[in-house]
C-alpha cells in the first residue's frame, strides 16, 4: 500500500490501457478492501492479457470459465463478465472519441481537481462529478461503475488530488499541475 500511495495513487493517468486497468480493478474491488485487489494485481494482469481491451472484448464462455477458476483473481461471475462488457464499451468510446482518455477526463472536468483535505477521512465517497461519470458510463453500458467506484477511479488516476495537504505527494502533484 505504501509503494502504491507513494508512486502511483493520485498521479494523473492519460494512457488508455492504464485507465482501462484501473476501471476494471476498481470494479473488481467493489465490496472488498483495496489491498485485496493490489495483492492480486499481477494475477489480474496475467489473467486479463495485461488489460488489453481488444483481447478482453473477444473473451468467450471458455475463457470466462477459465477466469472463474483462477484463484489469483476475484472469482465473481458478474465482475468477470463486466470486464468483458466494459472492454467492448471501452473500444466503442475509443472509436467515437479518439481515446478513452479524452472522454473520461472530459467527464471529470478536464483537469485535476485539487482538494484540500487535512485528513483522509474528509474525502467524500462520491461527488456530483462522480455521479455524472457514473451516469455517462452506465448510459454506454458499462458495469460496476457506480458513483463510489467512479470516485475511487478518479482518485487513483489523478482526476482528483485527495492526498492530505500535509502529505508529500499532495505537494508533488500540486506542483506538477
Amino acid at each position: 500500500m505504501v509503494r502504491y500511495h507513494d508512486k502511483e495513487w493520485g498521479t494523473p493517468v492519460h494512457d488508455d490501457r492504464t485507465l482501462f486497468e484501473f476501471l476494471i480493478l476498481e470494479g473488481a474491488q467493489a465490496g472488498l478492501a483495496w489491498i485485496t485487489i493490489l495483492r492480486k494485481r499481477d494475477n489480474y494482469r496475467k489473467a486479463f492479457d495485461n488489460f488489453d481491451p481488444g483481447l478482453i472484448a473477444e473473451y468467450d464462455e471458455v475463457k470466462i470459465k477459465t477466469l472463474l477458476e483462477n484463484p489469483g483473481i476475484v472469482r465473481n461471475r458478474l465482475k468477470v463478465r463486466a470486464a468483458v462488457t466494459n472492454a467492448q464499451n471501452f473500444l466503442d468510446v475509443q472509436r467515437e472519441h479518439g481515446s478513452f482518455d479524452s472522454y473520461i477526463w472530459n467527464l471529470a472536468g478536464g483537469s485535476t481537481q485539487v482538494n484540500q483535505f487535512k485528513s483522509a477521512f474528509d474525502a467524500p465517497a462520491n461527488t456530483p462529478v462522480s455521479d455524472a461519470m457514473c451516469k455517462g458510463l452506465k448510459k454506454r453500458g458499462f458495469k460496476f461503475v457506480g458513483s463510489t467506484i467512479c470516485y475511487a477511479f478518479m482518485q487513483a488516476t489523478g482526476m482528483v488530488n485527495d492526498h492530505e495537504m500535509n502529505c508529500f505527494r499532495y505537494a508533488e502533484l500540486t506542483r506538477a499541475e
